[in-house]
């Protein structure tokens, strides 16, 4: 019985192994049409904004305010930011610690909630993105799936809802404003931005141009 046990307890990790690799593997190139948070956003409000766009159509400038603001060693890692996990464990705050790619990760694959087993498969399956998708398709997929606002998702949508523009055509001001509102886009506006989020997008704006003078942008700008 326990030899049973065994094989099959065997086969059934093998077989979630293998179709998460699967689904990794499709997500590198098939764009996800929508998310667990999405879906469950649309079901309460009775639908959400998202248009997906590639990078090629967003402004430069938007990918780097966001690794500026939520993850700057997004092109020295492989999916977990050790120093910034270190520091926030120092700090005894998590904030800082999850990176773009377990946000991803996250988004894409996962549910959110403080769930052990939430938590653990994010830590299997962020090296498996890491080593499968570019870091230019991770930073595609998070822009397009990004929460910004209630039921509004991506840049594109974002970008219309916020500024009336398209994701193509965003200043390095309404750049940064974005990315400054993404730990708390419910709570916070990019056209009508509060003191600290002005203070934030001026960071992030500073960060934003640095990351491109010191190379940390280089792995996804073409």
């Amino acid at each position: 019985m326990r030899k049973r046990l065994r094989r099959w307890v065997l086969r059934v990790i093998s077989v979630v192994f293998l179709l998460v690799v699967a689904l990794v593997v499709l997500g590198a190139v098939i764009n996800p049409p929508t998310t667990t948070y999405m879906f469950t956003e649309a079901r309460r409000l009775g639908g959400v904004k998202q248009t997906w766009v590639s990078l090629d159509r967003v402004a430069p400038v938007m990918a780097r305010s966001v690794v500026a603001a939520e993850d700057a060693n997004f092109c020295q890692h492989w999916g977990f930011d050790i120093v910034a996990i270190k520091l926030a464990i120092e700090q005894g705050s998590s904030r800082g610690a999850s990176t773009i790619s377990q946000q991803t990760v996250k988004n894409v694959y996962l549910w959110h909630g403080r769930l052990w087993v939430r938590k653990a498969a994010e830590a299997l399956i962020t090296p498996l993105v890491e080593a499968i998708w570019s870091k230019r398709r991770i930073i595609e997929v998070y822009l397009n799936i990004a929460e910004f606002d209630e039921g509004i998702f991506g840049v594109e949508a974002a970008s219309r809802h916020y500024f009336g523009v398209s994701a193509a055509d965003l200043t390095a001001t309404q750049a940064a404003r974005l990315a400054a509102i993404l730990p708390s886009p419910k709570t916070r506006s990019a056209s009508q931005p509060s003191n600290f989020v002005l203070k934030r997008a001026r960071q992030v704006r500073a960060g934003a141009a640095t990351i491109r003078a010191d190379g940390r942008a280089n792995c996804f700008q073409s």
